[in-house]
């Protein structure tokens, strides 16, 4: 009976994601567009009043104020604002469905020390969740596996396609080193004895990540033995792939500074840095930019200020730190991103630097910059209009979204329910 019971919940399960599954994608450019009158938010600080933005072939080929000049279809956005794609950082997006349910999570493997494990062909391109990021402004998203001291390669993916392989924006660009704490709390459940104390394993653990790069890179000099973990660090040691290095209290940060410099290790992007502010001049030093988590937290002791994780962005941008925000491997708060953004900027940070921690930014961090990040000639169009300030929940109502000038969808189930009850509650 028990067997029947989840043969049919797999059933219904599948059933509904697959009837309430993703818009159909957008076909490729056909036609040339030109927004004409709108405030455009390049994403690199820089606004431009009354805009004529043309984009054809997927590419942008204007950005110029008060002109006249039009080509193909012509979008009247008199009093809107026009942005980039805003770009989210480590996320599971795709990876993950219900949490609740096993079978629709995709996101760990068995493994500590698992780089070969690509987190891009587990990315699941209809996914109701990575549906529901497009209509608050979220284009595009970097995809991680979790699990492990290192959990495997991450991906870039825009987020508009019928498969994974569409959805590649660019593919293994990056490790996800999880540092070892340097504090633990007591798991009584194990017998340890409780409370928040300094961690007797630490410097055991620190020593195993680096025996695993060690030996990962002298592997590199050839072997006649394959290992297929040591093999997917390539990249790391020759400066191709970033090593993304979760750490968050003063003593790991300079520990990761160290150990990037001991192994020379060229591009290192710090995540989480919740005390990177104590150390930003070394960070700075180290070219080593910083990928925030969870700016509308709480503080991690109690003795800090009750604000310092919203004003931890503009205390590493006035230091000097490159500086994105990220969402600490989660999947469904993804689509607050641009709210994240509008928060710092109750904290003494301009609405136009905050865009740039979700646009520019990010690009650059993940080496995407070429082709995406803001609105210049050359790079893709992928942007979208909305009403008013979309770092504003309350404005960031988006009309049209565009990725690599497709004209994509912004229909999700979310919106499908509102618009259903918003008739139901309007017809009473």
């Amino acid at each position: 009976m028990k067997a029947l019971y989840r043969i049919l919940v797999a059933v219904v399960f599948i059933f509904g994601t697959t009837a309430y599954g993703q818009q159909t994608p957008a076909d490729t450019q056909a036609t040339a567009y030109t927004i004409t009158g709108a405030t455009a938010h390049l994403g690199n600080g820089d606004v431009i009043k009354n805009a004529t933005i043309i984009f054809e072939n997927g590419k942008i080929t204007s950005v110029e104020s008060n002109s006249t000049a039009t080509k193909g279809e012509v979008i009247n956005a008199q009093g809107k604002h026009v942005y980039p794609g805003f770009i989210a950082t480590n996320t599971t997006l795709g990876l993950v469905e219900v949490g609740a349910v096993r079978q629709s999570n995709d996101d760990d493997e068995i493994g500590d020390f698992i780089p070969h494990v690509r987190g891009i062909i587990a990315y699941n391109a209809e996914s109701k969740v990575v549906e529901s990021m497009r209509p608050n402004g979220v284009l595009l998203a970097q995809i991680r596996p979790v699990g492990g001291m290192i959990s495997g390669s991450s991906s870039v993916v825009q987020l508009d396609a019928w498969n994974w392989e569409d959805a590649a924006y660019k593919t293994d660009e990056g490790i996800f080193l999880d540092w070892p704490n340097t504090m633990t709390r007591g798991r009584w459940w194990l017998g340890e004895e409780p409370g928040f104390k300094p961690s007797k394993k630490y410097a055991e653990e620190v020593q195993t990540v680096k025996n695993f790069f060690s030996n990962a890179k002298a592997y590199q000099g050839g072997s006649r033995i394959t290992n297929l973990p040591y093999q997917a660090m390539k990249g790391v040691f020759d400066g191709t792939q970033k090593v993304y290095i979760s750490a968050n209290d003063q003593r790991q940060i300079l520990d990761v500074i160290a150990f990037a410099k001991a192994y020379d290790l060229k591009n290192i992007v710090l995540v989480g840095g919740y005390q990177a502010y104590k150390v930003a001049s070394e960070l700075v030093a180290a070219n080593i930019p910083v990928i925030l988590q969870r700016v509308q937290g709480l503080p991690s002791m109690e003795d800090h200020d009750y604000d310092l994780p919203y004003r931890m962005p503009k205390l590493l941008m006035d230091a000097g730190v490159t500086v994105a925000l990220g969402y600490d491997a989660e999947y469904w708060q993804v689509r607050n991103l641009p709210f994240y953004a509008g928060q710092v900027t109750q904290f003494g940070m301009s609405d136009e630097d905050a865009l740039k921690m979700i646009t520019e930014n990010p690009a650059k961090i993940m080496g995407i910059s070429n082709t995406t990040g803001t609105l210049e000639v050359g790079k893709d169009a992928t942007l979208f209009i909305s009403d008013g300030n979309a770092l504003d929940m309350r404005t960031n109502q988006l009309s049209r979204a565009f990725i690599q000038g497709r004209d994509i969808s912004l229909e999700s189930h979310q919106t499908r329910l509102w618009k259903r009850y918003a008739e139901k509650y309007n017809n009473d």
